[in-house]
């Protein structure tokens, strides 16, 4: 019998597209040979081409969801991504905030996702405050691009600099771990800044940046592999690095989908599988 996989909880909204939200979670926590769950906080409209309506789900399904969840399977970590509204933010910082000791979740990474990538809203004016208040301290790991760093910290977030000093303003509202992703700038850089026995620890992650129109979703990627290398029990800089390998992977093999921004090839690996067995095939054929 094969060992029972580790299982990763998603708590996001639905993309009908499968780029972002809790069915590319859902292939993200796969890749990684993990078993993922989902709750799901929001129903989009929404394509390549991008966001045109989001509906909150009633917060007493999400609690109930939640619930259930946890009471049927021990969970390895907890992704957050897109919320929607305060009334969904309140519910997921209720539900994680009243267990502790041994029934606290480990390694609950937070995406704090504001807004798509074309400009929608995706979380409302009173969830942005609810997050600054009740969830990002509940969280492990929080991991902003620029844009949102600059929103939650009301300052200007444009380059490293500024990057350190929105990490250091993440620790004081409450943050253990910060992960500022800067795939948005000329140059892809990510700040990855840590309270340690040492105090305050930091590590600079950088790539060329790529040069592809599949990056739908890439945040949601990131952040839900890194809950799956904290899951498998590996540090929060290597479990970052890999997580940032995995992602600019999954861009370089990206679907030329849709209209609009195409997604991350979530499952790549997949393909390297199949080509590596269709080579192993040939090869005995041939000395047969």
């Amino acid at each position: 019998m094969s060992e029972k996989p580790l299982v990763v909880l998603t708590i996001a909204g639905f993309d009908p597209s499968s780029g972002a939200g809790v069915t590319a979670d859902v292939k993200t926590i796969a890749a990684h040979g993990c078993y993922g769950v989902a709750c799901i906080t929001a129903m989009t409209v929404q394509s390549t081409a991008g966001v045109r309506l989001v509906v909150g789900v009633d917060p007493g399904l999400i609690t109930d969801t939640l619930e259930e969840l946890v009471s049927d399977m021990r969970i390895s970590a907890v992704h957050i991504g897109m919320l929607g509204t305060g009334k969904a933010v309140r519910a997921v910082a209720q539900f994680l905030g009243g267990r502790s000791g041994e029934n606290k979740l480990p390694n609950v990474v937070l995406d704090p996702i504001l807004r798509s990538s074309s400009g929608s809203e995706l979380l409302d004016t009173s969830g942005v405050r609810m997050l600054v208040e009740k969830l990002i301290p509940l969280a492990d790991v929080i991991t902003p691009n620029v844009d949102e760093a600059a929103v939650l910290t009301g300052l200007k977030v444009t380059n490293l600099e500024e990057m350190r000093t929105a990490a250091a303003k993440l620790h004081e509202m409450g943050s253990a771990a910060v992960v500022v992703t800067g795939g948005h700038l000329e140059k892809a850089i990510d700040l990855l800044s840590f309270v340690s026995k040492n105090g305050v620890a930091q590590e600079v992650f950088k790539a060329e940046r790529q040069r592809s129109n599949s990056t739908h979703g890439t945040g949601c990627a990131f952040s839900t592999a890194l809950a799956c290398h904290l899951a498998l029990d590996r540090g929060i800089a290597e479990a970052t690095l890999l997580a940032k390998t995995y992602v600019t992977a999954a861009i370089a093999a990206g679907h030329p989908l849709g209209r609009g921004t195409g997604p991350v090839n979530h499952l790549y690996r997949m393909s390297e599988y199949r080509t590596s067995e269709q080579r192993r095939a040939k090869g005995t054929g041939s000395e047969s």
